[in-house]
């Protein structure tokens, strides 16, 4: 059968053959990565509809149903509102309302047939124009990609494309749909430009799924999953900075080790899942009053590590009075039980004779220690110990 068909019917089945396959693969990522599924299975649908169009081109060539016409313009839409949900832009339905309406306003009047293929052909251009601009805006805002255009060029392509067939609709009416309704170069040219369009575009849309999931690794990698906060490794990495930069540039930081009060006792009373809430709230606390140059991590089972750089111990004693009143004074709750935590909190400033800043870190938890040995819910100064051991 194959062999009674044109170039021009070959080329539209290989775009739909493209798109079936491109169907399977997004429903694949759709049920493989929860964070994509809803905007995969947009793009599915689009894959499936634009398959579904160029089917219909192939089969009816001379005059294309209104349905395989509202089909292209179904899938773009489709297309675009996943862009949409993956990035997190607000979806324009009014607008979309309107293109759609002028479609099948073309479609069902009797209007001149190179007003219709301008229309219609308009219609996709302005569509994928604008899915550039989200992508552009997405790419420099959100990725800080330094060429932000790269990620929006295929759908820029594919606007520029349906874009001069629209003029060329009004500008030389006659020839193109004459073109357009037989075994034509430009038809056969068209086909072979979405080829490479569609495949271009489907690895543009990839790219951000896999881009997502690598920085999501990466989170994971350095923040706590209970608290957010950062990981003993990547607080870490962030002493070991700031260590250099303090000999470089010999500014001095502050460092507060701080460990909730009798926390085994809340989770052999209350259970985990409330020892949970309780660490949680005091990250929340944590991080609601410290600056943001100021760093938080999460050091252990219930203790946390705070660096001030910049700071001296007078003005750090002033934050931790300020961390220990925020703990305390907001109530922790969890179903129906509610209680006050506090926390205790180890100051020490860092000094050039520390030449290695885990050695700030023992003394901060050396002041943590005695904080607890004091009666807990209290701050003490690293170099108040040194001075009273004098």
């Amino acid at each position: 059968m194959l062999s009674t068909w044109s170039a021009t019917e070959v080329a539209f089945l290989l775009v739909a053959v493209i798109q079936m396959v491109a169907t399977v693969l997004w429903l694949i990522v759709a049920r493989v990565v929860p964070g994509a599924r809803i905007a995969a299975v947009h793009w599915a649908s689009y894959a499936a509809l634009s398959a579904a169009t160029w089917t219909s081109l192939a089969m009816e060539l001379k005059s294309p149903p209104l349905i395989g016409v509202l089909a292209g313009v179904a899938a773009t839409l489709a297309l675009q509102r996943g862009i949409w949900l993956f990035i997190g832009t607000k979806p324009a339905y009014r607008l979309t309302a309107v293109l759609v309406a002028a479609v099948i306003a073309v479609g069902l009047l009797d209007v001149p047939q190179p007003l219709e293929v301008a229309v219609n052909f308009g219609v996709l251009a302005w569509l994928f124009l604008t899915m550039a601009y989200d992508l552009f805006r997405h790419a420099k805002t959100e990725l800080h990609m330094r060429w932000p255009v790269l990620l929006a060029l295929p759908t820029l392509f594919g606007s520029l494309g349906f874009g001069s067939r629209m003029v060329r609709a009004i500008t030389a009416p006659d020839s193109v749909v004459t073109e357009m309704q037989r075994n034509s170069a430009l038809n056969v040219g068209t086909a072979l430009t979405y080829v490479v369009l569609c495949l271009a575009l489907h690895a543009t849309l990839m790219a951000l799924v896999i881009g997502r999931l690598v920085r999501e690794l990466a989170a994971l990698s350095r923040y706590d999953a209970l608290t957010g906060l950062l990981n003993r490794r990547a607080i870490q990495e962030e002493l070991d900075a700031q260590l250099q930069r303090s000999r470089r540039n010999n500014e001095g930081f502050v460092l507060m080790m701080i460990d909730v009060d009798r926390f085994k006792a809340i989770n052999d009373r209350y259970g985990h899942v409330f020892g949970d809430v309780v660490l949680k709230h005091v990250a929340d606390q944590l991080r609601a009053n410290l600056r943001e140059p100021d760093r938080v991590g999460r050091f252990g089972g219930e203790e946390f590590l705070v660096m001030l750089p910049g700071s001296t111990t007078e003005a750090a004693c002033t934050v931790a009075e300020r961390l220990r009143a925020a703990v305390n004074t907001a109530l922790v709750t969890h179903s129906t039980r509610e209680i006050r935590a506090s926390i205790s909190i180890g100051v020490a400033e860092w000094s050039a004779a520390d030449d290695d800043v885990s050695r700030t870190v023992v003394r901060a938890d050396a002041a943590l220690y005695e904080a607890k040995a004091q009666g807990r819910d209290r701050v003490v100064v690293a170099a108040q110990l040194v001075a009273a051991t004098g």
